[in-house]
């Protein structure tokens, strides 16, 4: 029979646990016990129950509860029928509760694409429906749903939710108060939609202004810094012991410049300097009695000289993160489907050789019929021992324990509504937005503007897609921003790589303005922006440059009379920009990345701490 409240826009009846699990002939485990295996007011658990609980489990269970899944919909038991068909071809199963009947998978992980995170009251059905598909099981658990919620530009759920500046933003606003509150404020959200476990913060060291993958979603370069701000972010998440965060990408994928969703890379690193850069920001989540930390698609030879990825490497999952660093909490795989933890294994072997080396939970393979197929069989063979699975289900059932799913794994409608994009909330983000936009360059005074000398601006530049579920594109929202401010603002995209006729109508148009705005992305040696910005200089127009990704924009562009970082092109850091061009707020942040000179990399142009205040030139 369809789930007709999963997927409603309305109030749904969530039906409590009770009802639901006398409605069926497979009491939950935890009931049968005599009491439900919870943790106790200060978050610890029962083992002696949770222990019960895996007895009773078949293997097959057992080996479900391991893997966290992707599956397509907006709901549990009705998605699209396109969502079917994807379902069909990359699952083999129809819908979210066929995915939990046939292999009893642990978690679910939430993705945009995947469209589970149209809006916040489905995104709530949605969990409930994947509960009660899993809890009216035999034997049935609750599901840990988990999902990226980093803010900045790698978010699951977009607005109306609240969506935070990124982790270099953050870095630049300097402030572990303000860590902790967007810690705190965006788990407070997130447990209202039902995710429970947020891969988030990331806690590498981008020391590499190369870094194709990490960039900005690095709170910054300095480890100890570095380690404050995840320390803090960690706190404000778990601070209710509902949420569980989880820090990434362990043993550190800062130093980089390959992307391991689509290549394998190596850190060179000596072991003095992993323990210098890269350790600290982990032993400081572990310190802080983080939840969960996300394995690396990385070769570190000097963690482990045999060539396999730390996903897969006893030597540095049990050696150094188990032994050496003391963390006994969950460690989950990153996405088994990407290319770093696949060039040397078959997807067969990948799952039996993570589970060896000390991974607990197996993220988003490609194929989870052969993943999970994999893992019963080395069992039924001997390669892996059931005490093993034993050790891993029951850290994934101590943290449900103590989020506290097996008391109360339904969210509802109203509690939506108490906690997702508050107004509160919303004032909280543009905040502490506000601390984080950092004035690089402003050569004679430029800022801020003056709606008296400048009442008409033109906003030009690129327009790449916008990130995390915010209304966009950037210049647009620049443009209104700067118009609700007082200005008249019009907003002109000339895209990532401007053609020669774009870079000719932005100069026109710059021609009948009195300043210019021009947003930049990832600016290189050979890239057209630079051509778009020295034309409009040309005009004599004032311009003020905003990098609305990466700050070492500003080394490409040594003519720009004034230059702004805002560390990522969402709606929160991009209305924050505008504020400070306009004089509303002061420019407060600090460079948490030292920016080199384009033409001799071995130096540096503006170092860690550089941020202009308004009245220095």
């Amino acid at each position: 029979m369809p789930d007709t409240s999963t997927g409603s826009m309305g109030n749904t009846s969530v039906p409590s646990r009770r009802t639901v699990l006398a409605a069926t002939a497979g009491m939950t485990s935890a009931l049968a016990l005599g009491g439900t295996a919870h943790a106790g007011p200060d978050g610890k658990h029962d083992d002696r129950k949770l222990r019960a609980l895996i007895a009773r489990m078949t293997l097959p269970e057992k080996v479900g509860q391991l893997f966290v899944m992707r599956v397509y919909g907006h709901s549990a038991t009705a998605p699209d029928q396109a969502d079917i068909d994807a379902n069909l071809k990359e699952i083999g199963v129809r819908t979210a509760a066929e995915l939990i009947a046939r292999y009893r998978v642990g978690g679910i992980i939430y993705f945009t694409w995947a469209h589970n995170t149209r809006d916040p009251h489905q995104i709530a059905d949605l969990s409930n429906g994947i509960q009660r598909a899993s809890l009216t099981q035999p034997r049935g658990l609750p599901v840990l749903v988990s999902t990226d919620q980093e803010h900045g530009i790698v978010c699951r759920v977009g607005e109306p939710a609240t969506l935070f500046p990124g982790a270099m933003a953050v870095g630049a606003g300097g402030s572990r108060a303000d860590a902790r509150t967007l810690g705190r404020t965006a788990g407070q959200e997130l447990r209202a939609l039902g995710i429970r476990q947020n891969y988030s913060p990331v806690a590498d060291v981008n020391v590499n202004p190369a870094n194709p993958v990490i960039g900005v979603r690095s709170f910054g370069a300095e480890p100890a810094a570095v380690a404050g701000m995840v320390a803090a972010e960690v706190a404000g998440y778990q601070h209710s012991r509902q949420l569980a965060a989880t820090a990434k990408h362990f043993p550190g994928h800062g130093d980089t410049a390959v992307d391991s969703h689509y290549g394998f890379p190596v850190i060179t690193h000596t072991r003095e300097q992993w323990n210098q850069l890269d350790a600290p920001p982990f032993r400081a989540a572990i310190r802080a009695g983080i939840d969960s930390i996300m394995t690396a698609h990385i070769m570190v030879p000097a963690l482990d000289d045999s060539g396999d990825p730390a996903t897969l490497s006893r030597p540095i999952l049990t050696g150094i993160l188990r032994e050496e660093l003391g963390y006994d909490g969950l460690v989950v795989t990153d996405s088994l489907g990407m290319e770093g933890v696949r060039t040397k294994y078959g997807d067969d072997r990948v799952p039996v050789l993570a589970l060896k080396a000390g991974v607990d939970q197996l993220l988003n393979p490609p194929s989870l019929d052969i993943a999970w197929n994999a893992v019963l069989k080395a069992v039924q063979d001997g390669e892996l021992t059931e005490a093993r699975l034993d050790e891993s289900i029951l850290r994934i059932l101590r943290l449900k324990a103590k989020l506290r799913l097996f008391d109360a794994p339904y969210v509802s409608q109203s509690g939506v509504d108490r906690n997702v994009g508050t107004a509160s909330h919303l004032r909280t983000a543009d905040r502490i937005a506000e601390r984080t936009t950092t004035l690089l360059v402003n050569e004679g005074s430029l800022l801020p503007l003056s709606r008296r000398r400048h009442p008409k601006v033109l906003v030009v530049g690129a327009d790449p897609a916008s990130p995390s579920g915010t209304t966009g594109p950037p210049t647009g929202v620049l443009a209104a921003a700067l118009t609700e401010l007082g200005f008249t603002a019009t907003a002109l995209s000339t895209g990532t790589a401007p053609s020669s006729a774009a870079i000719a109508k932005a100069v026109e148009a710059a021609r009948a303005a009195d300043a210019v705005v021009v947003g930049t992305y990832n600016v290189t040696a050979s890239s057209t922006q630079k051509a778009l910005v020295e034309q409009l200089l040309a005009t004599g127009r004032p311009v003020v440059a905003v990098a609305v990704r990466n700050p070492y924009d500003v080394a490409h562009l040594p003519a720009v009379q004034a230059c702004l970082a805002s560390y990522s092109w969402t709606d929160v850091e991009l209305r924050a920009a505008a504020r400070v061009i306009a004089g509303r707020v002061a420019p407060r942040g600090k460079l948490p990345v030292p920016v080199q000179r384009a033409d001799d990399p071995t130096r540096v142009l503006y170092p860690i701490g550089h941020g202009l205040s308004y009245g220095r030139g």
